[in-house]
């Protein structure tokens, strides 16, 4: 067996899901094999809690935006009536559809059902997220083309 066929041979191996290939002949023994590539597994956590109360989202939000913290002051009065829309699944959270296009959703924008308020980029897939309820996006929970988690906030509505 020559050096060209063998070239061919490991293209085809390549293309396939063959894992080892041995070919024996008069001028010897050839052997290829595969090159295994680390399995990666992502394993979702059996049981996640997630809190109800208040308290928790008023303190996250001065330390990631110092400027918003007077007007996130009157919120936890409010907080009662909001609304939450949640991330339908695992991956990375797009206020935009695309880096050239308005924002889908920012801080005072009506919504209705039906209407788009981001993108969950997911396995190359981009998944158009539409809001079940109508009313005003008080808060953005979300940093644009951050990773997001099954059942994370996204938003905070006032609905109508």
């Amino acid at each position: 067996m020559d050096l060209k066929q063998i070239h061919e041979l490991i293209k085809i191996i390549n293309k396939s899901n063959i894992g080892e290939i041995s070919i024996e002949d008069k001028d010897g023994k050839v052997t290829i094999k595969q090159k295994e590539e680390p399995v990666v597994t992502v394993a979702a956590p059996a049981h996640q809690v997630f809190t109800t109360s208040p308290a928790p989202l008023p303190q996250a939000a001065p330390a990631a935006a110092a400027p918003a913290a007077p007007a996130a002051a009157p919120a936890p009065a409010k907080n009662d009536n909001l609304i939450t829309i949640k991330s339908p699944m695992i991956g990375t959270f797009y206020r935009r559809p695309s880096p050239d296009k308005p924002m889908l959703a920012e801080v005072g924008t009506e919504i209705t059902p039906g209407k788009v308020v981001c993108i969950i980029e997911a396995m190359k897939l981009f998944n158009e997220i539409e809001s079940e309820i109508s009313g005003t996006i008080v808060k953005v929970l979300v940093d644009d083309a951050s990773p997001v988690e099954y059942d994370q906030p996204l938003f905070l509505v006032e609905p109508k």
